[in-house]
């Protein structure tokens, strides 16, 4: 499955990718936005487990590919039991592409994929409170403000807010 939008294509990973990963990945500012299973420094060995895990998934985790670099990633995690119409979407971009609506793109793209060809209803992102970008691209996507989990998350030894986007289908 690919998507081919003005910006960028997404496109499932590939081996071949472990070295523009590792390249994009190896970035402080993005490792301090993510869940701590996205290492600082990433290395070429971590891009080689990622990809080994995202070829084995069921979920949908795909490339952002900008000039056929694999720049990102996006993908859809399906929840389970009680919670299986509704999906986690995650992404994160190589700094080089910050500021140009890409990741809005991908969001909305994807999204739009996910409600017509799956039975999930509701899809939410949860950021951290000082992620004020993953924010606006959530909201320029259609997602809306659900809540606020309050001292949810630590990051960095720092206590923070995890702040909820939701959006419906």
């Amino acid at each position: 499955m690919e998507f081919h939008l003005d910006k960028c294509k997404l496109r499932p990973w590939h081996t071949e990718d472990a070295d523009s990963l590792a390249k994009y990945a190896n970035n402080k500012k993005i490792a301090d936005k993510l869940r701590d299973g996205f290492p600082y420094p990433y290395t070429l060995n971590d891009a080689h487990s990622w990809l080994k895990f995202a070829l084995g998934s069921k979920d949908l985790l795909l490339a952002i590919e900008i000039n056929s670099e694999a720049v990102g990633s996006i993908g859809i995690i399906y929840k389970n039991d009680i919670y299986r119409k509704t999906a986690e979407i995650g992404y994160w971009l190589g700094e080089p592409f910050w500021g140009q609506g890409i990741i809005g793109l991908a969001i909305s793209n994807l999204t739009k994929h996910i409600f017509t060809n799956t039975d999930i209803i509701r899809i939410y992102a949860g950021i951290f409170e000082n992620n004020k970008a993953s924010a606006k691209a959530l909201v320029k996507a259609g997602f809306r403000y659900e809540a606020t989990h309050k001292n949810a998350v630590i990051k960095n030894g720092i206590i923070m807010d995890e702040t909820i986007y939701v959006l419906l289908k």
